[in-house]
């Protein structure tokens, strides 16, 4: 690679405050989740968090006789855990060969063109951190964060706050059943779950099976095809509508085969309640972003290791820590029919 191409790479347009400003500023990679704008975003400069739970409760007061010892107030239990942010580097190298016959030998157009290139694979490289947050967040909808394979645990919240996953069944199935019934039992569990915290909607994401089962079930046809009356939903009749008070669409995610929401379940989430959902970022693990707030994501150049020159570096990453507070709130959905509901308790009014 030629001299003057290396000095580009050494340039202050490829330090990492360049680089990272570089790819947060890329295009945003859309997500349902994300669009929702659910989880507040945070910063930190530790590479874990402390989350400290204060298990006040409210009691009706026994009436007591003039002279007798009023009743004693009970301390609030506390509770401090500890969860660690997750680290998801990701590289990439623009390489000699990426370089060769880009440009002729000493064009002063150097810099734009090995610009253009580095900015095309940070590009790609932010698109596969978006869609890895996407399914953090989600995951941590439903109560239970995996890592990318689909199946290994990082952290799930319902054990850590001790808590038995709610499910409520629907009984899609069944004509006679009355779903407006149902979206109260999931109104009243959520309520319980929130206490004194307030919510503006109960969010629903439905798999394609179990959408496809809801609008078809007779106590919801009505008020779908009334949504589907207006020319907003013409044009896709997989649009978010509501019903019996709760925001029901079909979630559409996959990357390869790992489904986002499984077709035959539906997760229920409450939106507009402050400070239940978070995601926290840690700061990179470079020496010059230790102890610092962290950012949504890095990115850094290194040169060859070797000394021969053949390719320099591109390293990103992310340190999210995507959670809920109250995950007593997130409740799982099946039908009666489904796969899911022969392997799931279920429960119902």
């Amino acid at each position: 690679m030629p001299e003057n191409m290396l000095d580009v790479f050494n340039g202050d347009a490829f330090k990492i405050d360049s680089l990272t400003d570089a790819i947060m500023r890329l295009p945003y990679v859309p997500g349902r989740v994300g669009e929702l704008g659910i989880f507040e975003t945070e910063g930190v400069p530790t590479t874990h968090v402390d989350i400290e739970e204060i298990n006040g409760t409210l009691r009706l007061l026994p009436t007591k006789r003039r002279g007798e010892p009023a009743n004693r107030e009970t301390r609030d239990r506390r509770t401090l855990r500890t969860l660690k942010t997750l680290h998801i580097p990701d590289e990439d190298v623009v390489t000699a060969d990426d370089v060769q016959n880009r440009r002729a030998f000493g064009s002063a157009s150097a810099f734009d063109t090995v610009t253009s290139l580095v900015n095309t694979k940070l590009g790609r490289m932010k698109q596969n951190h978006m869609v890895t947050l996407e399914w953090l967040q989600l995951n941590a909808l439903k109560g239970i964060v995996l890592d990318s394979d689909g199946s290994t645990v990082l952290y799930n919240l319902y054990t850590e706050f001790g808590i038995t996953p709610p499910t409520i069944d629907f009984f899609l199935n069944v004509t006679t059943t009355i779903i407006r019934k149902q979206c109260l039992a999931v109104k009243r569990m959520m309520e319980d779950a929130l206490g004194a915290w307030t919510y503006n909607h109960v969010h629903a994401f439905c798999g394609k099976d179990f959408f496809d089962a809801l609008i078809d079930h007779p106590d919801v046809r009505k008020a779908y095809d009334a949504a589907q009356a207006s020319d907003e939903y013409r044009n896709d009749p997989r649009k978010a509508f509501v019903f019996g008070e709760i925001v029901w669409e079909e979630y559409r995610g996959k990357v390869g085969n790992l489904q986002f929401v499984a077709d035959d379940e539906c997760r229920f989430f409450p939106v507009g309640a402050p400070g239940i959902f978070k995601t926290y970022f840690a700061p990179a693990d470079y020496i010059e972003t230790a102890n610092t707030i962290g950012l949504p994501m890095y990115a850094k150049q290194a040169p060859d290791p070797s000394g021969l020159n053949c390719f320099v570096l591109l390293h990103t990453q992310q340190n999210p820590l995507p959670i809920c507070t109250t995950p007593g709130a997130l409740i799982r959905g099946i039908y009666t029919g489904s796969s899911s509901s022969s392997s799931s308790s279920s429960s119902s009014e």
